[in-house]
């Protein structure tokens, strides 16, 4: 009895120090590979806030890539190297985390004024940092799913900044795209005969089509909707803390931020669609979607595409992807921003 209170005392003990270390164990971003590389993890001050930003990349003289994540409040920097490394080569690549995500969620700050205008002017200062950090004029601007309301409205806001616009799981009407998940996700639950699943989400039908709700991610992620050829990224906290990017405290962030984001921020996108905000983009504009996309439906936005006054616009459909085409389809995601920007 005695040996196995000893032992327990150790298991506890090691548990402790694995904890605190977990906790506190500093972060970085490895190492890339080239004279002119970039590879560079750190905090920076954005219109009075502390947003963590990742640069990676073989060389700084190569066409600057601005990803702005989705959510809100699912930040990308904790598994963004495993998908972007290919673009590394031909690209500087920029991750940051929004006001009041992962690493840029702050214990003690103030964000009674978080608001999706608010991370809108975040992005465009963002913007002039990196342009001024890294010696150029303009760079590419990149929005995944919620991050794509940020980015249009940005795009839209200073097109002088930007070389083009890139929307992935481009959101639009909103009530349109929610109708368009539950139709899938109820068409997909009677084929599998998982009738309660049928009963539970026609019973939404009515709250979704007054925009008081959205479709529930669990099941489009149940049933196909969200990502096919690879796991959903988002919110593996396990994977996190296998990221060199991530320590156990920064996921706690994590959670703490997605929560608040996401009860602050997604009223806004219902009461406030981009159809009605932003009907012209003075730059290049292209929308990239999934085929199975039912987070942000691949119809719906094309319905937005075709309304949208642009001086050069194009649709690509990833016929193999669902909400993340750029990580399921990464390849083929590749070769198309190497064709369509390396000259």
């Amino acid at each position: 009895m005695k040996k196995v209170k000893k032992l327990m005392k150790y298991i506890g003990v090691f548990i402790i120090i694995f904890l605190i270390t977990a906790l506190l164990f500093p972060t970085w971003t490895p190492h890339v590979k080239g004279d002119n590389s970039i590879s560079s993890l750190e905090q920076v001050d954005i219109n009075g806030s502390g947003h963590e930003i990742m640069i990676r990349g073989k060389d700084k003289d190569n066409p600057v890539i601005i990803f702005v994540h989705g959510g809100p409040g699912c930040s990308e920097i904790p598994y963004a190297r495993k998908y972007q490394d290919l673009l590394e080569d031909n690209f500087t690549v920029v991750n940051y985390d929004q006001r009041a995500s992962g690493k840029s969620y702050h214990f003690f700050e103030d964000y009674s004024n978080l608001s999706s205008d608010l991370l809108v002017d975040d992005l465009l200062a963002l913007t002039d940092y990196i342009s001024e950090h890294l010696g150029k004029e303009k760079v590419i601007l990149i929005g995944h799913s919620y991050g794509t309301y940020i980015a249009t409205q940005a795009a839209y806001k200073a097109p002088e900044k930007y070389e083009a616009y890139i929307g992935i799981g481009q959101m639009s009407d909103v009530a349109e795209s929610e109708i368009d998940g539950l139709n899938f996700v109820i068409h997909q639950a009677q084929n599998a005969d998982n009738i309660d699943d049928v009963l539970y989400l026609q019973g939404l039908t009515e709250q979704i089509k007054n925009g008081d709700t959205f479709t529930p991610r669990q099941y489009v992620a149940k049933y196909g909707g969200a990502s096919r050829l690879i796991d959903n990224p988002d919110g593996n906290n396990i994977g996190m803390l296998f990221s060199s990017e991530y320590n156990l405290l920064d996921i706690i962030r994590y959670n703490y931020g997605i929560s608040y984001s996401q009860e602050t921020l997604l009223k806004d996108v219902i009461k406030k669609t981009l159809p009605t905000i932003v009907k012209k983009l003075e730059l290049p504009c292209y929308f990239v979607m999934g085929n199975y996309d039912y987070q942000t439906s691949s119809n719906a936005a094309k319905t937005y595409f075709d309304m949208i006054e642009a001086n050069k616009k194009e649709f690509i459909t990833f016929e193999q992807s669902a909400h993340y085409p750029q990580f399921e389809e990464k390849e083929k995601f590749y070769n198309w921003m190497c064709d369509t920007f390396i000259k």
